[in-house]
Parts: C-alpha cells; structure tokens; sequence
C-alpha cells in the first residue's frame, strides 16, 4: 500500500509540475501517425495516443481522439472530454467545440465562456460572440456576459464599429460613434441615450419610400473583401485540423499547400452566406438572378 501510495503522490507532484509548462516548452512528436508531447529535454509527457494536437493559446491544445475533438493542457490533463464531432478555434486562444444544439465555447483553462446550448456560435468585431438559438440570434462578449438575448430575427456588423439587428422584422443600426471598435454599453437597454452610440431604424426597402438604400452594393462588396481574413484563418486553422501536428511543423512542411485553394474556396463561399449576411440576402438574391 505504501508503493502504492507513493507512486500515485510522485504521478500527482509530476502532473502538477508540468501543468506550469506553456506550450512553447513541449514538443509534439508522432508514432505510428499519432502525437503525444514531450518536454525539451526528450522526456515524454504525453504518449503518442491523438490523431491531432493543435495548440490554444499558451497552455492547451486540442485533440483529436478518434473521431472526436476535446481539450487538455501541457501535462495531459483533459480540460474538455473529446467527445465532439465539431471544433474550431476562435481568435487563438478560444475553443468553440459541440455536435449539433450544444456548441460552447472554452478558454485554455477549460472553463466555460459560453455554454453548451447553441446551434452556433461566430465571432464577430470586438471580440464579441454572435450565438444562435431556437433560430434566433444574440450577442456575448469574450467574458461570455449576455449582451443580447437570443431573439432576433438577424445581426449583422458591416464594419468594426456599426451594427445592425432585425426585430419583429424592423432593421436597426446601431453606429458607435466614439472609438474604433463597436463595445457595447453595460446598460444596453438604455443605449439610445448613450451619447456614444447613434440608433436609426430604417425599413427592409427604404428606396422607394426615402431615396436611402440602408443595403446597397457597396455593403456587399465590402462583405466579400471583408471575407476573405476570416477564410484565410479558418483555412489554416482546418488544414491543421487535418494534418494533425503543431503550427510550426506544418508550416515547415507545406503538406498543406496544395489543398489550400479548395479549403480556401469553401470557407470563403461560407463566411459570405453565413452567418452575419443578415440584410446582404436580398442583395445576393438579386445579383444571382442576374447572372443567371
């Protein structure tokens, strides 16, 4: 019982020594096509048991057991069960992992942002989070703090520091006219008596009614450009995926390359229908009617 003892507190005192490492003092190595990690010094942390490890942050890193994504740190200790079929990474220091109506969203720690109970969850400007609910939107900040209940109908962000949300079928925009970036208020309910915010409600199809286009060509060509920095990340970050291996290695190796146009094209086509393309739709409809 004593060995026995003894051996668990040496187990225990050396995953409590490791849980202070950051990933910059772990490699990833591979056997058999599976990866595990090891200090620098060659000693072995993590056994080769993962089809992939992709880092998060500066302390854990994704798995890939089987078919199904998890989180654990630097000492092996599971942060999220790997029990997943979907997972991405999210302004590099976030998890957004889950099946179909049960998406949340970790930090590196594992705690939890965003609870598991949306059928999707984005990033948009700001760092804020847009979540998808019952068919409804609504907003979190990167503390996970609800700013908007999930209930509207869209919420869209044409550019860093204006907003426009879709209730009961009436369009709002929202502009912040004092800053760069779109934050909003703690008292958001009261927000059109902020002085650093600017509220217009405009209607679906203004320009018959006022000669103002609240959605014109401009908007949906700035979505495209705007498109294309999130496909580049989300490409890489899904070339990752697949490869199984640390940034740096697959950097080195360039296996990727090839894949990338198509990996690109797809996320690309995505980012531009979904899920922020709220009042661009009747754009896009109209330009698809046109060319065919």
């Amino acid at each position: 019982m004593l060995i026995g003892t003894c051996s668990i507190a040496t187990e225990t005192a050396q995953v409590a020594i490791n849980s202070g490492l950051t990933n910059s003092d772990v490699v990833v190595y591979s056997e058999k096509n599976l990866f595990g990690l090891k200090d620098k010094e060659g000693n072995i942390i993590v056994k080769p048991e993962y089809r992939k490890l992709i880092r998060l942050g500066d302390s854990a890193w994704i798995i890939q057991k089987k078919y199904k994504f998890g989180l654990m740190n630097n000492s092996g200790e599971i942060l999220v069960e790997p029990k997943y079929r979907h997972v991405d990474r999210i302004f590099g220091k976030y998890l957004k992992i889950g099946n179909e109506n049960d998406f949340a969203v970790y930090n590196e720690k594992g705690e939890i942002i965003i609870p598991p109970e949306y059928t999707s969850i984005d990033p948009l400007f700001g760092g804020m989070f847009l979540t998808k609910k019952n068919y409804k939107y609504g907003l979190s900040d990167k503390n996970g703090r609800i700013i908007l209940d999930n209930k509207f109908d869209d919420i869209y962000m044409p550019k860093p520091n204006i907003m426009r949300i879709q209730y009961n079928g009436q369009w709002y925009e929202i502009e912040q006219v004092a800053g760069e970036e779109f934050t909003p208020p703690e008292d958001v309910q009261n927000i059109k008596n902020d002085k650093n915010f600017m509220v217009t409600a405009f209607i679906k199809d203004p320009v018959t009614a006022s000669g103002y286009s609240a959605v014109t060509f401009t908007d949906y060509f700035i979505k495209i450009f705007s498109s294309i920095s999130p496909a580049h990340e989300e490409t890489i970050d899904e070339l990752m995926l697949s490869q199984g291996a640390e940034t740096v290695n697959i950097f080195i190796k360039f296996t990727w390359l090839p894949k990338y146009p198509f990996t690109f094209a797809k996320k690309y086509y995505h980012n531009i229908r979904t899920p922020n393309n709220g009042p661009l739709s009747d754009v896009k409809n109209e330009l698809i009617q046109k060319l065919n």
